[in-house]
């Protein structure tokens, strides 16, 4: 596999709403792959590392969102001045956790899986890590039916 590009900038960390984010230069983010209108990276901001998405703004450029925990850990704050290294990830979340048997089943006889493959990214990332994460046949059974039911109800909604 090719080494991946990585690409360092400073920006301001600023506040938008309840949000801290930052701008990404638009020479870095036009120059990267979107899919769906997000970017999906990964990266360090001042040595601290996080997975995210970069998120369009109409009329401006792409924009990172940086949580709590990441300003703590990158030791900033909004109002100051951080370093960011970017690189797209490219991980397939079914790689990083497997799809349970039990859900492929289900998603399979009730004609779904089409609908969960076209879930964001991040979205069937958390649900397959969750679902990784489950003791208990019973309580893996509970969600897998919670997963199946939300994407009747999103699909019956389109």
């Amino acid at each position: 596999m090719p080494l991946q590009k990585k690409y360092r900038f400073k920006a301001l960390i600023y506040k938008t709403g309840i949000n801290f984010a930052v701008d990404v230069p638009a020479d870095i983010s036009s120059v990267l792959t979107v899919v769906k209108g997000y970017i999906r990276v990964k990266g360090m901001v001042n040595s601290f590392p996080f997975t995210k998405s970069l998120v369009p703004v109409k009329g401006g450029p792409y924009r990172l969102f940086v949580n709590m925990q990441t300003l703590k850990g990158a030791k900033t704050r909004a109002g100051e001045l951080a370093e960011f290294v970017i690189e797209e990830d490219k991980t397939d979340p079914e790689t990083e956790f497997s799809v349970p048997e039990l859900l492929k089943q289900q998603l399979e006889q009730k004609h779904l899986f089409d609908d969960f493959t076209a879930l964001p990214f991040y979205r069937r990332k958390e649900i397959l890590r969750y679902l990784a994460n489950i003791q208990t046949a019973e309580t893996l059974e509970k969600n897998v039916k919670k997963v199946v039911g939300q994407l009747k109800k999103q699909r019956k909604s389109i």
